[in-house]
């Protein structure tokens, strides 16, 4: 009768590891790539990623920002 609920209770347990998920969920599989952007003054190479504004070889400015007056944040007037 022992030897019973020992074996139920490896059973229950190998049932669970078996049903168990990947934490942070499925692996997405892609092909491997590379971004990269030249800049276009010298010539460098640099990783392109999402909020670059200047090269850091030469300071070619990619993204001109002008910061305007937005929905819930307005522009400071210095001029107080």
């Amino acid at each position: 009768m022992e030897e019973k609920k020992v074996s139920s209770f490896l059973d229950k347990l190998k049932q669970k590891a078996q049903n168990q998920t990947n934490y942070g969920g499925e692996t997405k599989m892609t092909d491997a790539k590379m971004d990269v952007k030249d800049c276009p003054n010298c010539g460098a190479g640099r990783a392109k990623q999402d909020g670059l504004t200047h090269c850091a070889y030469c300071g070619f400015e990619f993204i001109t920002v002008k910061l305007t007056d937005g929905v819930y944040i307005k522009k400071e007037d210095n001029s107080i």
